[in-house]
C-alpha cells in the first residue's frame, strides 16, 4: 500500500462532524446487517420448497451447484431497456456474467429488473414529475430482487440519473451483501456540446426551426451509450468509482468493445470472490461509510458534478446510517479545487475527459493532495490507490497499469497545484428566502451576483411565454415554485435554460430562483436551486411577489428578499395553484409526494436514517 499523504484539515473535521452527527444511526445500521449476515449464505436458510422454486429454471449444472452452498450464488439487478442508449448495452451482460461466474466456481442469476426512465426524453413533460421518486421504486424494486434470499453477492446495471442512487439504496438494505456496480459506458462523440446549445438558443430566440433543432439532438444524441455531456449520470460514475463500488477504471469504457466486455466479465469473478464463506469478504455495509461519502462528495467537488448529487447522496448516505446535509458539501467546496472541466463547464465531453486522464488522474492527483481518505475498504483492496490505475488489455487479456501522472489536455484536466477554480464551485446560499444550492462553475464571475425585480411564475411554461411575448427582456429574477418534491415530485427544469441564456447573452443580468431541480446540465445562468423548504411545506419563497428586489450573490452566500423586515414578517404565503396529479402516471404517486423529505434530507421517501 502506497504510504497517504495528511488528510487536509478541513476533509477531516467535516469526517468527524458527520461521524459524531451519524454515530446512532451508522450504529443501528451496521448491527442491522451483522445480524443479516451472521448466518452466512441465506440460501442455506430456505426451505426445500423454497430453493426448489429458486432454482426450477436453472440450466442442469446451475440447478446442481445451487443444491449445494459451496458455490456462490450472484444476483444481477438490471435497468435494462432498449428506450434508453444508456441501459441498451445491458441486454447482453447476462449472459456474459452468467459465463465468467461458472469459470470462477460461481452461479449467477438476474434477480430483477428496475425501472429506467430517461429524463431527456421526458424533460419539460408531465411525465418529469415521476424523475426523482423513481429513484425511491428503483429501490424499493432493488429490495424485491433481493429479498428472494438466494444470491450471495449483487450486481448492479444500472448507468443514468436517479437509477444509480435507487440501486445504491435498495442494495444498502441488503449491505450484507458484497454488491460490485457494472457500467456500460458512453456514447462516442457526437454534435459538439457548445454547437448543441447555440442551436438550442437560437431556436428558443426563433431564429431556427424544428426540423433545425431535431437534427443537431439527432447527431448530440446518436448511438449506444450514456449521454457524453457531464450531467448526473456521468456523474454516478464518478461517484461509483470514487467510491469503489467500480472496478477501478470502468466508468468511461466505451459499450461493446473487448475492454468493456472484459471488464464486465472481471465483475462477475470479482463477486465470486468476495463472498461470506470466501476469503475476502466485502460487503457493501463496510464500503459505503463516511469516509466513503466524504470521498464522493470532494470527486464531486472537483469534477464539477451534478447539483442532483446534493439530493441523491443524501439520500444514498442516510441508506447506510450517515447523515450529511448542504453545510457539508459547501465547507469541503471551500478547499477541493475544481480539476476539471466537462460540458457544461468547459467544451470538452466525457471522452475527452477520459482520454486526458479521466478518474486515474482525478484520483491520483486528489490523494496526492490529502482531499481523499486513501485507507478505505473498496471493492478490491483496502486503499484507493488501486484506482490511480487503468485497465487495459494485454494480449487479449485484462490488466490495470498505472494510470496518466500528467494531463494529457490542459483545457479538460488539470493538477491539484494548478486547479481551474480554487473551490469547488458549489456554494450554499441562505437569508429570508430559504436555504439553496448554486452551481458556479460555469457561470462567470461577473455573473455571480443579481439583483433585480423577481418576477414570479408556477410552471415552466409560462416562463417560456412571458420570454416569446417580449416581457423578460431587462434585468430579471424568475421564480419557478411549486416545484418541490411535495408539491409535484421535483421535476428538473432545464427547458428553462435556452430561454435564460438568450436573455443573458443580451446583456441582461438574470438569474433563476426554484424549490425545483436543474441538475447536472446547469450552464451558465446563475441557478439557486432546491430552495428549502419548498412553498408547498409554508417556505418562504412563497412571501415574494412581483416586483420584489431579490439578491442572488454567490460569493457571499446570499439568497435575499430585500424587502423591510417587518414587511415580510406580515406577509402571508401565497400557495402555487395545485398541480393536476393525473395523467402520465402521476395519480399513482400521492403517497409519495404526502411523505416525501425536504431536498436536503434527501428528497424522497425510502431513506431511513432520521
Amino acid at each position: 500500500m502506497n504510504k497517504p499523504p495528511p488528510l487536509q484539515a478541513a476533509v477531516r473535521q467535516v469526517t468527524e462532524r458527520i461521524r459524531e452527527r451519524s454515530r446512532d444511526t451508522r450504529a443501528d445500521y451496521l448491527r442491522r446487517m451483522g445480524e443479516a449476515g451472521r448466518d452466512g449464505s441465506a440460501r442455506g436458510r430456505l426451505s426445500c420448497t423454497n430453493l426448489a422454486h429458486g432454482f426450477a429454471a436453472a440450466p442442469t449444472t446451475d440447478k446442481d451447484a445451487l443444491r449445494q452452498l459451496h458455490w456462490p450464488n450472484i444476483g444481477i439487478v438490471t435497468a435494462f431497456n432498449d428506450m434508453l442508449s444508456a441501459h441498451q448495452p445491458f441486454e447482453r451482460y447476462p449472459a456474459v456474467i452468467r459465463a465468467a461466474a461458472r469459470e470462477a466456481g460461481a452461479t449467477a442469476q438476474v434477480a430483477g429488473g428496475v425501472p429506467a426512465m430517461c429524463d431527456g426524453v421526458t424533460q419539460g413533460q408531465a411525465g418529469m414529475e415521476l424523475s426523482l421518486f423513481s429513484r425511491d421504486v428503483i429501490a424499493m424494486s432493488t429490495a424485491v430482487a433481493l429479498s428472494h434470499g438466494m444470491f450471495d453477492a449483487t450486481l448492479c446495471l444500472g448507468v443514468c440519473d436517479k437509477i444509480v442512487p435507487g440501486l445504491v439504496i435498495g442494495a444498502l438494505s441488503f449491505g450484507s451483501l458484497p454488491t460490485i456496480f457494472v457500467p456500460a459506458g458512453p456514447m462516442t462523440s457526437g454534435l459538439p456540446n457548445q454547437e448543441k446549445a447555440r442551436i438550442r438558443q437560437a431556436h428558443a430566440e426563433g431564429k431556427l426551426d424544428r426540423a433545425a433543432l431535431l437534427e443537431s439532438e439527432a447527431q448530440s444524441y446518436h448511438g449506444v451509450g450514456t449521454c457524453t455531456f457531464y450531467g448526473t449520470a456521468n456523474s454516478n460514475q464518478m461517484l461509483m468509482e470514487i467510491m469503489g463500488l467500480h472496478l477501478p477504471g470502468s466508468a468511461f469504457v466505451h459499450p461493446n468493445t473487448p475492454l468493456r466486455e472484459a471488464l464486465t466479465r472481471a465483475a462477475a469473478q470479482r463477486a465470486a470472490q468476495v463472498w461470506a464463506h470466501g476469503n475476502d469478504y466485502r460487503p457493501l455495509a463496510q464500503i459505503v461509510d463516511e469516509r466513503a461519502i466524504v470521498n464522493a462528495i470532494v470527486g464531486l467537488l472537483a469534477t464539477g458534478g451534478s447539483t442532483n448529487h446534493t439530493i441523491h447522496l443524501v439520500a444514498m448516505a442516510r441508506a447506510a446510517g450517515v447523515i450529511i446535509d448542504w453545510d457539508d458539501f459547501s465547507a469541503l467546496s471551500a478547499v477541493v479545487p475544481l480539476i476539471a472541466r466537462v460540458y457544461p463547464n468547459g467544451a470538452a465531453d466525457v471522452n475527452h475527459f477520459h482520454a486526458a486522464g479521466g478518474m486515474a488522474f482525478v484520483i491520483r492527483e486528489l490523494l496526492g493532495a490529502g482531499l481523499l481518505h486513501a485507507e478505505v475498504k473498496t471493492i478490491c483492496g483496502t486503499d484507493l490507490y488501486a484506482y490511480t490505475q487503468e485497465p487495459c488489455l494485454d494480449g487479449g487479456t485484462l490488466a490495470w497499469r498505472d494510470g496518466a501522472e500528467r494531463s494529457g489536455d490542459s483545457e479538460v484536466l488539470r493538477p491539484v497545484s494548478d486547479p481551474f477554480s480554487a473551490d469547488g464551485g458549489l456554494k450554499l446560499l441562505q437569508g429570508n428566502l430559504g436555504r439553496s444550492v448554486i452551481k458556479v462553475s460555469a457561470v462567470k464571475p461577473e455573473r455571480r451576483c443579481v439583483e433585480a425585480p423577481a418576477r414570479i411564475f408556477e410552471t415552466q411554461e409560462a416562463v417560456t411565454a412571458a420570454f416569446k411575448a417580449g416581457e423578460l427582456h431587462r434585468d430579471v429574477v424568475v421564480v419557478v415554485r411549486g416545484q418541490g418534491p411535495r408539491a409535484n415530485g421535483m421535476p428538473e427544469l432545464h427547458k428553462l435554460t435556452p430561454a435564460l441564456a438568450a436573455l443573458q447573452a443580451k446583456g441582461h443580468k438574470v438569474a433563476l430562483v426554484t424549490d425545483g431541480r436543474m441538475s447536472g446540465a446547469s450552464g451558465s445562468v446563475p441557478a439557486a436551486i432546491h430552495v428549502s423548504p419548498e412553498v408547498h411545506c409554508g417556505g418562504p419563497l412563497g412571501k415574494l411577489r412581483d416586483g420584489d428586489v431579490v439578491l442572488l450573490d454567490s460569493n457571499a452566500g446570499r439568497l435575499e428578499a430585500l424587502v423591510d423586515a417587518d414587511t415580510w414578517a406580515r406577509r402571508e404565503l401565497a400557495l402555487p395553484t395545485p398541480s393536476a396529479h393525473h395523467g402520465s402516471g402521476r395519480e399513482l404517486f400521492s403517497l409519495f409526494r404526502a411523505h416525501a423529505a425536504t431536498a436536503e434530507h434527501g428528497g424522497g421517501v425510502v431513506s431511513p436514517a432520521a
